[in-house]
């Protein structure tokens, strides 16, 4: 019994860590985390975090961002993922497709690429009728 406890424990602490990569470090690879990841150096290679991501000012990721949330004020080139809420600060730079729930840009943020947020609408097929329709309300 005991063992099944501080598992429990032991996940509740992996969710609440912080990974940290300093300014002037480079990694080359990939990361995965389950808690927060901040990154002010540069990534080469994709992230996937369940946690939030942070990109600070001086950063780099080159490779796609998948996160639960998102504070971006460095650069990325590749797609970024975001299950909730991308934030894009005034010195962010992004080059490449966005997929978000919820999108905040700061003026001065740059973006290049397409850009599909919140739920997904399906096409729905339209009969002369419901074009009628549109035509008298528009």
């Amino acid at each position: 019994m005991l063992g099944i406890g501080s598992n429990k424990n032991q996940n509740a602490a992996n969710l609440s860590t912080v990974n940290l990569i300093g300014n002037g470090t480079k990694i080359v690879g990939d990361i995965q985390s389950t808690g927060d990841v901040r990154i002010d150096g540069t990534l080469s290679g994709n992230i996937v975090t369940n946690g939030k991501f942070v990109l600070g000012p001086s950063g780099l990721v080159e490779g796609n961002v998948t996160s639960g949330n998102a504070d971006v004020s460095g650069e990325i080139k590749g797609k970024v993922n975001v299950t909730e809420l991308l934030s894009l600060k005034a010195t962010a730079k992004i080059n490449g497709d966005i997929i978000t729930g919820k999108l905040a840009i700061e003026p001065g943020a740059i973006f290049s690429g397409s850009c599909n947020m919140g739920a997904k609408v399906k096409n729905m097929p339209q009969t002369k009728e419901s074009l009628n329709d549109a035509a008298k309300t528009a």
